[in-house]
């Protein structure tokens, strides 16, 4: 049982020390100079297509869903009718 335990405890060792050696590159400045380019873009349109479609799908769905809610307003304003 002592075995297993020790052994564990080098293999959470490990993976602690060696994670600190593995170095991510930096890509900040990518970034800034591509927000920071003046294209004439709104911010939240700079990221290219991909941002384009999640603006307007959510830009759609905010109509949809207004839309829909003002329709079970109306519905729920009027009184039922008697059968």
């Amino acid at each position: 049982m002592w075995r297993n335990a020790l052994a564990l405890r080098q293999v959470f060792q490990r993976t602690i020390s060696t994670a600190s050696r593995r170095q991510l590159e930096n890509r900040v400045s990518e970034g800034q100079k591509l927000f920071q380019e003046d294209n004439g873009l709104p911010v939240h349109l700079k990221g290219g297509a991909k941002d384009s479609l999640l603006y307007r799908t959510t830009a759609g769905l905010t109509v949809f869903g207004t839309m829909y809610a003002f329709y079970y307003l109306l519905v729920s304003s009027m009184p039922k009718k008697p059968n």
